[in-house]
């Protein structure tokens, strides 16, 4: 029997639909059918599974075929319709009927209803005990035999699992969503003598996060503490690293030290956790009232600089060992910051390129050009939209700041 063609037994039961004596059962691990069945659950997406069984159901038997919410909380409504949605049922008979069945314990069989020039089948889609509906089918020909319901039975389950399997994914990947969400939402906040902007991308279309980080620390006489971070990897358990060394940081930095130490202490505490994963990490302390900056790397590419003009260039931070390491070797690069100057500190992200060597795609960045006077704001949508951030082929994070022009702001506490 060919199932890669609409299924057509030999001989049909005009009335109740029993398969005569010569039918037999659907080959269950024919290549036709494993043909069949590989065009469900092709993504983690729920609706893209149910359309992908109702088009399958409606090529194996004819006529239409929708998937049903029988949830007494739910709307009643079809979705995922194929072929010809006028063949189907009242959707509140039959979410009726199937709530009924569910109560009474029948969630595995199969309800059919003959009569006039159409005929219905419905079969729940149910796996591991876990109910997501009712895949629903009718055409205008004869009753669907029992090998067609046996078919489509086994079609609801498989589709039933994939539509598990979705739901879990996208039950985990809300959760590391919130979690990222939540620590990127509240930064702490920059002096007021300081301007600063934050952008958070997640690869792709995704709705899964890693381990980039951005964070602003008050410290005495005006001065801030600008962080970006990568920790390695992607999803839950990087998003919960991150969480511990911004944590860590947080307490790190009240001792007000410089960044290089900050790092040391950093990557000690991380060496002493066997499970943590690794993290690079760069530091910037901002001083307005010597109009410079200090800076520490620890494995992190180097920052940017805007002028006053637009142009863009790299400043030359030392590298020390990611976090993590115990290595420690951590050195202070400062450099002066002026009012008219933009500071630029990033994940790699924004810049980097599989295809391409890191000196190349640093060079991209240098190469980009910003408007004269453009505000933080600016700056970030000039970058992202210039390096195509929305497709990059990994989480960005970036944060720019600038000093302001303020006076008699607090030159002896946190804020």
């Amino acid at each position: 029997m060919d199932w890669s063609q609409p299924f057509r037994p030999p001989t049909v039961d005009a009335v109740g639909g029993a398969a005569s004596a010569r039918e037999t059962r659907p080959p269950a691990v024919s290549a036709a059918l494993r043909s069949a069945v590989g065009g469900i659950g092709t993504t983690l997406d729920e609706n893209t599974t149910c359309a992908e069984l109702t088009r399958v159901a409606v090529a194996q038997a004819g006529g239409a075929a929708a998937v049903l919410s029988v949830s007494r909380e739910a709307q009643t409504e079809y979705r995922a319709v194929s072929g010809n949605q006028e063949l189907l049922p009242d959707a509140q008979q039959v979410a009726a009927a199937a709530r009924e069945a569910a109560d009474l314990g029948e969630n595995k069989a199969v309800h059919q209803k003959s009569g006039g020039p159409r005929t219905a089948l419905w079969v729940p889609l149910t796996t591991a005990g876990h109910h997501y509906g009712v895949l629903v089918c009718a055409r205008a020909e004869a009753a669907y035999t029992r090998a067609e319901a046996e078919f489509m039975t086994f079609l609801a389950e498989h589709a039933a699992s994939h539509i598990r399997h979705a739901r879990e994914h996208d039950a985990v990947s809300s959760i590391i969503g919130k979690l990222q969400r939540a620590l990127l939402a509240e930064p702490g906040r920059p002096h007021p003598n300081l301007d600063v902007a934050i952008r958070y991308l997640p690869v792709g279309d995704s709705a899964l996060v890693g381990g980039d980080w951005c964070e602003t620390i008050r410290l005495h006489f005006g001065r801030t503490l600008l962080v970006v971070g990568d920790v390695m990897g992607h999803g839950l358990e990087a998003a919960v690293d991150m969480s511990a060394y911004r944590s860590a940081l947080r307490y790190i930095a009240s001792a007000d030290l410089p960044p290089h130490r900050v790092l040391r202490q950093l990557d000690t505490m991380a060496s002493e956790e066997s499970d943590r994963r690794p993290a690079t990490c760069l530091i910037a302390q901002i001083d307005p009232n010597r109009s410079q900056v200090t800076m520490a790397s620890a494995g992190h590419l180097p920052p940017a600089v805007i002028d006053a003009e637009g142009r863009t260039s790299l400043l030359p931070v030392p590298v020390g060992p990611p976090l993590g390491t115990g290595l420690g070797g951590y050195e202070p690069a400062t450099f002066r910051l002026d009012p008219a100057q933009t500071l630029l500190l990033f994940t790699d992200g924004l810049v980097e390129h599989r295809s391409e060597d890191i000196d190349q795609s640093l060079d991209r960045l240098a190469g980009v050009g910003f408007k004269a006077g453009s505000d933080v704001q600016e700056v970030l949508d000039t970058v992202l939209a210039r390096l195509d951030a929305r497709h990059a082929e990994d989480d960005v994070a970036v944060l720019a700041a600038r000093l302001q022009h303020r006076f008699g702001y607090p030159q002896d506490t946190r804020g």
